[in-house]
């Protein structure tokens, strides 16, 4: 099990299970809402994300019909994202993890998109889009 938290603690949530398909998103959308020159997300089966405190505190912003980015309404941290055309899954902002985790990033994606200083140092497969195994979901 995971456990992760918003940066006031407000809200607090436990992940049961895995976390599959992290990638570091530097889509401009990603860059907006975090902040950051990427954002690392990884897919959570909706069943096992718990809010375990502050389910109140989150509010979401729907950027697209059916697509919200959840976040801490006291602090603004983003939290997870849903889609409403893959209601079983969400995605995950890592940064939020108060725990270790086991899994690990599998590309950069939309680096088309990155920001013109951020250096891409490592060595993962970078793609212009979605990761291959990904498909359009």
């Amino acid at each position: 099990m995971y456990r992760a938290s918003c940066l006031c603690g407000k809200v607090q949530l436990n992940i049961t299970g895995r976390i599959s398909d992290i990638i570091h998103c530097h889509c401009s959308l990603c860059r907006k809402s975090t902040g950051t020159a990427f954002a690392t997300n990884g897919f959570v089966n909706s069943d096992e994300l718990q809010v375990v405190r502050g389910q109140d505190a989150i509010k979401h912003f729907e950027f697209k019909p059916g697509r919200k980015r959840h976040f801490c309404a006291n602090c603004a941290s983003p939290l997870f994202s849903s889609n409403s055309d893959l209601p079983q899954k969400l995605r995950l902002r890592l940064g939020i993890l108060d725990s270790d985790i086991d899994e690990r990033p599998m590309s950069h994606n939309f680096v088309s998109s990155k920001a013109n200083w951020e250096d891409l140092d490592v060595k993962l497969p970078q793609y212009n889009g979605f990761e291959p195994s990904r498909g359009k979901s």
